[in-house]
């Protein structure tokens, strides 16, 4: 039997609670233990420096971001920590440019693969110069010697670089690039990213305070989608290749999202997807780290979630 509004106002909060849930769509949220977050799928490399959205970020084609890796190639000076909201502790050179570490180098005995063009993109730190200051052990530190015969430094083993996109102290636009790149831990271990909810809120320096999934990725709208009276998206087919769904995300499992009209509903294909303010949220295959908001304004269609579920920087026409 369908509860109206009227008589769910007599029953328990959490009746009443369903009852709002459930005003826009077909469907609740599923329980924390049978969630499945995180459809963001890969697309390409998506790791050009530069424009971000170029292939090539494994072998390291600049684009217009060669003129920046220009000015990374400064010894490190003094090494330091730097806390980072979603990674945690991030290796930074003396001018807070974050460090990386590539998965097809090796450590034991180091060794590099990044030559070329790669490093054009991912610009090899110098040794020379290099120390351990505040929470660095400076045993951790090393170097390699390079195919010109240049030393390149190693924490832990692992050959240290830079991304020509990070420009300003803090960047951590190289985390996750093409599966392989990821910010240097102290040890040399990569830096992982903070145990996040299912989607939280973070703040985006252009775009103010944006919901993100469980991976730190931004999560938009699609203007051509509905929410009332049900949710429909209208992203099909090949659409879906470069905007993956959300999937279902817990009520409890969530951080600063607007909790009214958080819901889950059904897409024609079977799949389930995730609502906010019963809106359908996506997240963008562009995106390759947590950050990245490659997405925004797509087509004049795609923008950011704010946790009340308006898109951010549309059109007001709603």
């Amino acid at each position: 039997m369908k509860t109206s509004w009227r008589s769910a106002s007599l029953v328990v909060s959490a009746v009443a609670t369903l009852a709002l849930t459930t005003a826009c769509g077909q469907e609740t949220t599923p329980p924390a233990s049978s969630q499945n977050v995180g459809a963001t799928a890969a697309a390409g490399d998506y790791g050009t420096a530069g424009t971000g959205l170029g292939n090539g970020a494994e072998s390291g084609t600049a684009g217009a971001g060669a003129q920046g890796a220009a000015t990374q190639t400064t010894p490190a000076g003094e090494l330091s920590v730097s806390t980072n909201a979603e990674l945690g502790q991030v290796l930074t050179d003396s001018a807070g440019l974050t460090l990386y570490r590539f998965d097809k180098d090796t450590a034991e005995p180091p060794k590099t693969n990044c030559e070329g063009d790669c490093a054009t993109t991912w610009p090899p730190v110098p040794a020379d110069d290099a120390s351990a200051g505040a929470g660095v052990d400076k045993s951790q530190l090393g170097e390699v010697t390079r195919a010109d015969g240049s030393k390149q430094l190693t924490i832990g083993g692992w050959p240290a670089y830079r991304y020509a996109k990070d420009v300003n102290a803090g960047d951590t636009k190289g985390q996750g690039v093409g599966g392989t790149w990821y910010a240097l831990a102290p040890d040399g271990k990569k830096a992982k990213l903070a145990d996040l909810p299912g989607l939280s809120t973070r703040k985006d320096p252009n775009l103010g305070e944006i919901v993100v999934d469980k991976n730190g990725m931004t999560v938009y709208r699609f203007m051509k989608d509905e929410a009332w009276p049900k949710p429909v998206s209208n992203c099909t087919g090949a659409c879906l290749e470069k905007w993956p769904v959300v999937a279902p995300v817990a009520n409890d499992d969530t951080k600063g999202v607007q909790k009214k009209g958080l819901m889950n509903f059904t897409r024609p294909d079977g799949a389930k997807q995730q609502t906010v303010n019963c809106w359908p949220i996506y997240t963008f295959a562009g995106d390759k780290a947590p950050g990245d908001t490659n997405g925004q304004g797509v087509g004049g269609t795609w923008y950011a979630v704010a946790p009340d579920g308006k898109p951010v920087g549309a059109p007001e026409k709603e």
